[in-house]
């Protein structure tokens, strides 16, 4: 194949995984401010339009150990190259959408590529810079691409929807994924700890995948249908089955499993990925709140309020490049404990917003110390999550910390959005608006409290980067 006649470089693939999961992480946000236009656009209704973000999440979600699985069965580098081009594939399709369902159909297949390029992208990384001072840069680099993306959605999702048209936020994309593509064309080392394992588990991708779809399903559609519903009742407790039923599975096949459970015996594994957990949780709740804040109690525009959000961008930049400063004196544990409670620090200052506020006195401070905190953990999150699993499981590993995001995010903007909404109430006024987004954010400092404990009480002590290999500071550098 081609991949086999290219060196591998590092620095390309340090590259390629940046633009992969910046993108990925961009599109968790950028539609969102254009929801409006969108509606009026395409002539959407009010349930039909929320699946333009449920689409995505689901297939996103609900794909991702498969994902993760196929990238260690298959090479990493075939899947990250599968994905970017369905990616971008689905972005022409969401971009030239004439009637609703083709904008659903293209979000829910940039989920598609998303689940095939996040976890893929996370594995090439981990396997070609396996310790040492470049890990702990890569990751770093990683940690800020992925939050800046995020924050960065907001921005270009305001500015392209106000300034070239509502489509953008669907093309802009396509020059994304051709620059992904063309620096994965010269990435090969990481793909060396992939292989095809005896016969593929089955019965397990299809356990784990139509589980974690149920439970994604369940948990997005309780804007519509209320948490003691029957139909969310009756799809939890599926996703609950489906899931105890594929744990089983795991435990007694003879074929090579989708997931290895040893992996959540270790306990850096088990407890970075209950810490993602409540970071995915507080993050997405606290970019949904703050957004709204802007917008429907300070009378922001789509553009302004993408603008306002570049200060938590920037913070996230100078808390991971901190991480990286301190990450051969200070362990992953102490940085995530650091980290989780200066972002707690900056939510619970957030809570304090009102109707009369103003975005200097409010949202800047906040903003700021919330991003720092954020950056600090990230980048030790993810080598925490990662360090000493087997090359072969890499892609694995990798998914499941995507999944433990994805299912956070997903499970605390749910709860968390229904808890703002009771305190709200029926009023829509900036006032009662201001009360439920104040209590919501108090709440998201709870979560990233809860993440501190665990990191505590979980991650063992002393948890640093694996210490550097002969190929650490230049990568794998070796021909697949």
């Amino acid at each position: 194949m081609f991949e086999k006649s290219v060196r591998s470089s590092p620095a390309c693939t340090l590259a390629a995984v940046a633009v992969v999961q910046f993108m990925v992480s961009l599109d968790l946000s950028v539609v969102n401010v254009g929801l409006p236009t969108i509606a009026a656009g395409l002539d959407f209704s009010a349930l039909g339009l929320t699946w333009v973000i449920h689409a995505y999440a689901l297939s996103f979600g609900g794909l991702l150990l498969l994902g993760g699985k196929l990238g260690d069965r298959f090479g990493r580098t075939r899947l990250l190259l599968a994905g970017l081009a369905i990616f971008g594939l689905a972005s022409l399709l969401g971009g030239l959408a004439q009637q609703p369902g083709h904008l659903i159909a293209g979000r829910a297949l940039q989920g598609v590529g998303a689940a095939a390029a996040a976890p893929a992208a996370l594995a090439l990384l981990t396997s070609t810079f396996p310790g040492g001072a470049a890990r702990v840069k890569a990751f770093g680099v990683w940690s800020a691409t992925n939050a800046a993306g995020g924050a960065f959605g907001v921005l270009v999702g305001g500015i392209l929807t106000e300034y070239a048209g509502w489509r953008w936020v669907m093309l802009v994309n396509i020059p994304m994924v051709a620059i992904a593509f063309a620096l994965a064309l010269t990435t090969t080392g990481g793909d060396r700890g992939a292989s095809a394992r005896g016969r593929p588990d089955v019965m397990g991708a299809i356990l784990a995948t139509a589980g974690m779809t149920a439970l994604v399903f369940g948990v997005v559609r309780t804007d519509v249908h209320g948490w003691v519903s029957a139909p969310t009742i009756g799809t939890l407790t599926l996703a609950v089955m489906l899931l105890v039923a594929f744990g089983l599975v795991e435990k007694t096949t003879t074929r090579d499993p989708m997931l290895r459970l040893g992996l959540l015996t270790r306990p850096s594994v088990a407890g970075a990925n209950v810490y993602n957990l409540f970071v995915g949780a507080a993050m997405a709740s606290a970019f949904y709140f703050a957004s709204l804040y802007l917008q429907r109690v300070l009378g922001a525009g789509p553009a302004r309020a993408g603008i306002e959000f570049l200060p938590f961008a920037f913070g996230v930049i100078v808390g991971s490049v901190l991480a990286v400063k301190a990450g051969h004196r200070v362990s992953a544990r102490t940085l995530m404990i650091v980290g989780a409670l200066v972002t707690a620090g900056g939510f619970a200052w957030f809570a304090t917003i009102h109707p009369d506020g103003s975005f200097a006195v409010n949202v800047l401070g906040p903003s700021i110390m919330a991003s720092v905190g954020f950056g600090l953990c990230l980048a030790p999150l993810v080598s925490t999550a990662t360090a000493g699993v087997d090359p072969r499981d890499a892609g694995t590993a990798a998914g499941l910390l995507n999944s433990s995001r994805q299912i956070g995010a997903s499970v605390g903007l749910a709860v968390l959005g229904t808890v703002a909404a009771t305190r709200t109430g029926p009023s829509q006024t900036p006032e009662a608006l201001g009360h439920g987004y104040a209590l919501g954010l108090g709440l998201c400092a709870a979560l990233m409290l809860a993440a501190a404990i665990v990191a505590t009480a979980v991650l063992p002590r002393g948890t640093r980067p694996p210490e550097a290999t002969p190929h650490s500071d230049q990568g794998v550098g070796t021909h697949a």
